[in-house]
């Protein structure tokens, strides 16, 4: 398997956002740096995209990536570039981007030019942004590409904002976490442009410090929380159940939240998104990981705020 780190330009309407088909954003441009299982480089792939959606250069396009109309224009279509890049790409491989962004509007290119869909579900990936967070910092903060490639003592030899060398500038980030972080690889996330379509698709993952459940779509978050598998509370590290602490609540109708306690491992904590799919349906993406008494108080604090505002309301009316 080869791990394909890619990055994208592009370009979009002037004066508002979204065009025929539902497409904001108009790939100009591939880069791409395939690596093999020891993170090595052993191949690179760079092309320029003949617009045809936005064919006039929003002024922030042209500032930022410095692509010339006379570049675009000798440039090839997209469908042929992608051909091209999934054929580069080989039979086996890893996607591999700074942040999310770029596999979703790989995709939605793809899906505006009628071109066969990477996959029928969840596609998953490794976010470097994030794999880079989980190395060198707090696992939450995310830092700019040019800010790891500064803190790594990478050599900045090419400009950055051109697919190719931030391609190449995020391959060299990954070799480093690979050669003195390499467990976080583990840790993949899973792009929704494609929801699951039923119960075999969903996704059901352990890591280290946490879980994660994508499910299939329900008509509304009410039969959604009535689910067993979103519902679950079982311990997520030894699937024992949990003696609940605190029961299901929503702050704001988007985010559930409950705590329960596994003899073995302490307090677990669950958290629900609603998210709203395309068609109008929600799907679920769920967390567990182990939890402190400090955030079992937190959550607790939620809830009592939760329980006073409702109450005032209540006295009000």
């Amino acid at each position: 398997m080869h791990y394909i780190v890619f990055d994208l330009e592009w370009n979009q309407a002037e004066g508002r956002i979204g065009h025929e088909g539902g497409l904001p954003f108009e790939i100009v441009e591939i880069g791409a740096v395939k690596l093999n299982r020891r993170m090595q480089i052993v191949d690179r792939f760079d092309e320029v995209i003949k617009p045809k959606i936005y064919p006039r250069m929003h002024y922030m396009t042209t500032k930022i990536i410095g692509l010339e109309k006379e570049d675009l224009e000798n440039g090839k279509q997209f469908p042929e570039v992608m051909e091209q890049f999934l054929k580069w790409c080989g039979r086996k491989y890893m996607f591999c981007i700074w942040g999310t962004l770029d596999i979703t509007e790989l995709q939605r290119n793809m899906c505006y030019y009628g071109m066969d869909e990477l996959t029928h579900k969840p596609l998953p990936f490794l976010d470097i942004q994030k794999l880079y967070s989980l190395a060198f910092e707090d696992g939450k903060v995310r830092r700019s590409l040019e800010y790891a490639v500064d803190e790594q003592n990478i050599v900045k030899d090419e400009p950055f904002h051109r697919a190719n060398n931030d391609a190449y500038y995020t391959a060299k980030v990954l070799e480093q976490i690979h050669r003195t972080h390499g467990d976080v690889e583990s840790y993949l996330s899973y792009d929704l442009f494609m929801l699951p379509q039923d119960k075999r698709d969903e996704v059901k993952v352990k890591f280290k410090t946490y879980s994660k459940y994508i499910s299939r779509e329900f008509p509304d978050k009410s039969e959604a929380m009535q689910d067993k598998m979103v519902s679950s509370t079982k311990c997520c590290v030894c699937g024992r159940p949990t003696k609940k602490i605190v029961k299901w609540f929503s702050v704001n109708g988007r985010h559930y939240y409950y705590v329960g306690e596994c003899k073995k491992h302490g307090y677990v904590k669950a958290k629900v998104r609603m998210k709203k799919a395309d068609d109008g349906n929600v799907f679920v993406v769920k967390t567990m990981k182990i939890i402190d008494q400090d955030s079992l108080d937190q959550i607790k604090g939620k809830q009592e705020k939760l329980r006073l505002q409702r109450a005032e309301r209540r006295h009000k009316d």
